[in-house]
């Protein structure tokens, strides 16, 4: 995942009523000193036990508003859980790198958000259909308008009306220059703006209409976010993936390495040309040279053989 520079924790409510803030780091104050941040040493003891401490308070605080926020982006209640879980394992995962972070909230807040908006969803069949509308119709229209905006749009305006974060922080986490999300913001808005109208606030003044912050506050907390997982199963399956994930590396390198090792073993140590298939050739001359006897010569030859020793005796050599 790709971390976004640091950002300002912002004053205003998120969607679900709790600000968006967590303790930077996990920090350690002696008795009678001030409390200041200081250095964690590198394997104090029981530091696995306040790791998981730490993690538990982060899911605690930012797990329910997390489901909230993902539901906005997806309109899926089972992918809004599945993000959460998702974006805590990673989290437990480079626990190193999240608990000293600025913001660590906002590093599990990427996460979620990058994983709810995967394209690869669309794709699976338990995402396929949407889930039932919310029984209001306002909330059922403003849903629908935000789900028909393209994912970075919708992206920079919960992150900016719903969340309330600043314009540079939310050109940040979604990885764009400030007049690139200043642009977005404005076209979400103004498509939010001609697909649902917005309903009086207050006392029903059509002068005062409702914030759209409110109304996306009011839509996050529509679903319930149900049997969440605990933060004992978010970590014990991420130890478990992690682990499952080092044999797989290691029986594929060990795999890899085999199969370099058996290659070399058998492969030939020089290079021998294929000889060519044959081809039948022509408009070639015939073979020159004397023809073959027939057989009546044959029989000549063969009887002037054999009178040679039987012919006259003149004309056989003498012994003495």
């Amino acid at each position: 995942m790709t971390r976004r520079p640091t950002n300002t924790p912002s004053d205003r409510p998120s969607p679900t009523g709790t600000p968006d803030t967590e303790p930077t780091a996990v920090t350690t104050t002696a008795p009678g000193a001030p409390d200041t941040e200081v250095p964690a040493p590198a394997d104090p003891p029981g530091a696995g036990d306040r790791a998981a401490e730490a993690f538990d308070a982060l899911y605690a605080h930012c797990a329910t508003a997390l489901f909230h926020q993902t539901f906005l982006l997806t309109g899926r209640r089972a992918l809004a859980r599945e993000s959460v879980a998702r974006a805590f394992a990673l989290a437990w995962e480079h626990w190193p790198e999240v608990a000293v972070d600025p913001d660590p909230v906002g590093w599990v807040r990427a996460a979620g958000y990058e994983y709810a908006l995967s394209p690869w969803h669309r794709l699976r069949r338990a995402h396929r259909r949407p889930d039932p509308p919310p029984p209001e119709p306002a909330a059922h229209a403003l849903l629908d308008a935000l789900l028909a905006l393209p994912p970075c749009y919708r992206r920079t305006l919960v992150l900016h009306d719903g969340l309330g974060l600043g314009l540079p922080e939310t050109a940040a986490e979604t990885e764009a220059s400030t007049p690139a999300a200043a642009n977005r913001l404005l076209n979400a808005r103004a498509a939010i703006d001609a697909l649902v109208p917005a309903p009086a606030g207050g006392d029903g003044a059509a002068e005062h209409p409702a914030p759209l912050a409110e109304r996306l506050g009011a839509l996050a907390l529509t679903p319930s976010p149900g049997p969440l997982p605990t933060p004992v199963r978010v970590r014990t399956d991420s130890e478990r993936r992690a682990r499952r994930w080092t044999r797989a590396t290691f029986w594929f390198t060990l795999l890899l390495a085999g199969l370099t090792l058996f290659t070399l073993a058998t492969a030939p140590t020089r290079h021998e040309t294929p000889a060519a298939p044959a081809q039948r050739i022509g408009g070639v001359p015939p073979r020159g040279g004397p023809r073959e006897p027939e057989p009546r010569e044959l029989s000549l030859e063969k009887k002037l053989r054999g009178e040679l020793f039987r012919g006259p005796a003149r004309l056989v050599p003498g012994t003495g």
